[in-house]
């Protein structure tokens, strides 16, 4: 076993194809519908949001599909993404389980999210649209794609939930560096908090109502997931590296379901393998809501999708995880969570910064609220080993920094936090 705290891959063996989960699962999926007549869609309804290669993606029955050259130019510039053993946390706890965590903080835009981007970017410009709209919760994903488009030389219009608008402006700010216009969201109610299912209904209605735009989406889309399988990828091999076979248990923070996918995917055809979600308490998608066909907007302008909901009109409270207060989750998340081959669970806001806390202090990094809410699950689990003697490997998607989620500390330090 490796003495080293970090595993590191080199460019040349990164991954070169996406980790297609689709044709690996158990049973087929069943298809979104159309929202006007309820029909299966087909490639020529997402025409008008998607370009077509993305159309295609979003439904192959292929295991592997390539990286296109271009994409990995630009991935090349945080990617590989080192693989990190949490020593000083295990340390801290006296757990013999032995913690690793995935470093997708070390990206341009600060998370894991330019790994869909990047890709989404590139066949938007190859189909040659100029412009393109989405949604951001956090304002991780807003920035990633700003960052995107700037190295397509593209327009970026951004509509974030406003009450991360207001909580974190240096979000804001990053997302115009790279060019990218923002707004705060819902645009025609600025006494609401609002919601991702809000700000895609947005940024849907403004993609269709111009030629040169399409909408770009952060997560919960089929593609979308298999663009994050490079995580999961490059930790298995990063793994072995360290001197471990697989690990015990993965875990990540879900909201619409992209890191998670990103590092689970992979390891989904490995039955050993724990695969744990973990959502807020304030919008437990997967724990608290239903399975059936919704909506992925407030307006009931997207295709529906067989997922867990808490029904596409629900708003969740102002936590400070804004990159999980969705009401919806991807639909292949949600299909493994109710085959049982993933579990998840839902945690209050203050026990995820206590988590937080512990984290910054023996690691040295300030995780984002999203991953703070992996961290707590990895410490209950490497606590649960040191009751029982057990040395399992625990891994979990550090899947982006906190360095612009201040405010949210702040509050934390200072009393002022409440659950939601």
């Amino acid at each position: 076993m490796s003495s080293s705290n970090r595993t590191y891959l080199t460019e040349t063996e990164m991954p070169s194809a996406w980790f297609n989960i689709l044709p690996r699962l158990a049973t087929p999926m069943d298809p979104p519908l159309h929202p006007g007549t309820r029909e299966p869609v087909t490639p020529d309804d997402l025409a008008p949001l998607f370009p077509m290669e993305l159309i295609m993606q979003e439904m192959s029955p292929e295991p592997w599909i390539d990286i296109p050259g271009e994409v990995m130019d630009i991935l090349r510039l945080w990617r590989p993404t080192p693989l990190v053993r949490a020593r000083r946390l295990e340390q801290l706890l006296g757990t013999p389980a032995r913690i690793y965590y995935k470093d997708e903080s070390v990206s341009p835009a600060g998370s894991h999210k330019p790994n869909t981007a990047v890709p989404q970017a590139f066949y938007n410009k190859k189909e040659g649209i100029k412009r393109l709209t989405t949604e951001t919760g956090a304002g991780q994903w807003g920035t990633a794609l700003s960052f995107a488009t700037a190295q397509f030389d593209m327009e970026c219009m951004v509509y974030m939930v406003r009450a991360s608008f207001e909580q974190k402006p240096y979000r804001k700010i990053m997302m115009q560096v790279w060019g990218g216009d923002v707004v705060p969201s819902p645009v025609d109610d600025p006494s609401s908090p609002g919601s991702l299912g809000t700000a895609i209904s947005d940024a849907v209605r403004d993609a269709v109502s111009r030629d040169d735009s399409h909408y770009a989406l952060g997560s919960v889309l089929n593609h979308v997931l298999l663009h994050q399988t490079v995580i999961g990828l490059e930790a298995r091999e990063q793994l072995q590296k360290a001197g471990e076979e697989l690990p015990d248990v993965v875990i990540a923070p879900c909201g619409g379901g992209s890191n998670l996918g990103g590092i689970a995917f992979p390891f989904v055809p490995d039955e050993s393998v724990r695969l744990v979600a973990v959502e807020p308490e304030s919008c437990p998608t997967l724990t608290a809501g239903r399975f059936e066909y919704d909506f992925g907007d407030v307006a009931g302008m997207t295709p529906l999708m067989p997922m867990y909901t808490l029904g596409h009109d629900f708003m969740p409270p102002s936590i400070h995880a804004g990159g999980l207060r969705y009401h919806g989750d991807s639909p292949i998340v949600s299909k493994l969570v109710k085959e049982g081959r993933m579990e998840a669970v839902a945690l209050p806001q203050s026990k995820i910064f206590e988590a937080a806390i512990q984290f910054a202090n023996s690691e040295g990094k300030v995780p984002a609220p999203e991953a703070a809410h992996g961290i707590r699950v990895a410490i209950d689990e490497a606590l649960a080993c040191k009751e029982s003697g057990e040395d399992k490997v625990i891994l979990f998607n550090f899947c982006g920094h906190g360095h612009l989620d201040l405010a949210a500390y702040d509050d934390y330090l200072n009393g002022r936090l409440i659950d939601g």
